[in-house]
């Protein structure tokens, strides 16, 4: 298993026991429109020991924090009528979508563009951001996370995924060279960097493993098949890669795994949580660590029994959770609101010194 390390943990000074990271999903994307520099300064400013981004690239091979190759749910496009005729109907992954393409943008016409909040109904705050944050690009990403690191006096951790890997590549858009480009130019590629690559599609991590020495990460599903897997005519699906034999395998290339939290923590036909599964102590055994995704705090995405009430847009107890997850022995939490998971973290760790 990778080494976790010892952090500085506020109230409680530098932990002696192995703490699990706590990583801004898209920044706090619960606070501030996803993957903006806004988002991910305020993670990072509320503690969080890394950063996690989502990579898609440009039509002049620029990458750019995007959740996935489609733009109208998280940017103003559809507002843009210079770029009306730029609709149209592609297949991702295996999935038909009339949209907005990042692939058919240059960096520099997506930068006209703005972000907008993904969950609107539910996140209707973020909305106040509108028409005022940019799209950035991985670069500024990496040369925000090095000012904040050296404003923080701690060096701040980057996780980036990258979207829809065979998909861009059939399309001459290959992720690997940009990637290695940017994290050499950050002077990055190196084992102790703190930076992740991490994807659910084997082959593209199969490529980085053998061109640099960053961490990692097999990403892995509920349930469905890894897109890539599936264009190659290779049958194996998400479930098997959670068996022994298909830890065995993402050992020989991953340092780790990212899961949905209810491969970890299932849940009942009600809804509510249901025995731990042997997911986490089954990786451990092969020296793969665990990450879980994503820890949200809106009643919509956590288990009956720790909704405040019958309404999706509020908050329920998602410090009660992540308790749940870290009692569970995983290696980080993947959140949204990352101050409320390293509140969770704190009184993890203090029950184990009473302990």
């Amino acid at each position: 298993m990778s080494t976790i390390e010892t952090r500085t943990v506020p109230g409680l000074g530098q932990s002696l026991i192995p703490t699990p990271a706590v990583v801004g999903h898209r920044g706090a994307s619960g606070e501030r429109p996803e993957h903006t520099l806004e988002s991910y300064r305020l993670a990072i400013r509320m503690g969080a020991d890394d950063i996690e981004l989502d990579l898609v690239i440009t039509a002049d091979g620029v990458l750019v924090a995007r959740h996935d190759a489609t733009l109208f749910d998280t940017t103003d496009v559809a507002e843009r009528p210079e770029f009306a005729d730029r609709r149209t109907t592609k297949v991702v992954d295996g999935s038909e979508h009339t949209d907005w393409f990042v692939e058919d943008f240059t960096f520099a016409e997506l930068r006209t563009l703005t972000a907008r909040e993904r969950f609107r109904k539910i996140r209707k705050t973020n909305t106040d951001f509108h028409d005022r944050l940019p799209v950035p690009s991985l670069d500024e990403v990496l040369t925000l996370v090095a000012l904040e690191s050296r404003r923080a006096r701690r060096t701040v951790g980057v996780m980036l995924e990258l979207k829809h890997a065979a998909y861009f590549e059939q399309r001459g858009l290959s992720l690997v060279a940009p990637l290695v480009g940017a994290l050499q130019q950050h002077g990055l590629d190196h084992p102790r960097s703190r930076v992740t690559v991490m994807s659910f599609e084997p082959t593209v991590l199969k490529q980085l493993a053998a061109r640099t020495e960053v961490s990692i990460l097999q990403l892995i599903e509920k349930k469905g098949r890894p897109a890539d897997l599936v264009a190659a005519g290779d049958p194996t699906k998400y479930p098997d890669m959670c068996t022994p034999a298909g830890l065995a395998a993402i050992e020989e290339y991953a340092d780790g795994i990212g899961v949905h939290k209810h491969l970890v923590l299932p849940r009942d036909a009600s809804g509510h949580t249901a025995e731990v599964s042997s997911l986490v102590a089954d990786a451990h055994q092969r020296l793969l660590t665990v990450h879980v995704w994503t820890l949200r705090a809106e009643n919509r995405f956590l288990p009956q029994e720790l909704r405040s009430d019958d309404r999706p847009g509020h908050h329920g107890n998602l410090i009660a959770e992540a308790r749940m997850f870290l009692a569970a022995g995983v290696d980080g939490l993947i959140t949204d609101h990352p101050d409320l998971v390293l509140a969770a973290r704190v009184q993890h760790l203090k029950s184990l010194r009473v302990s």
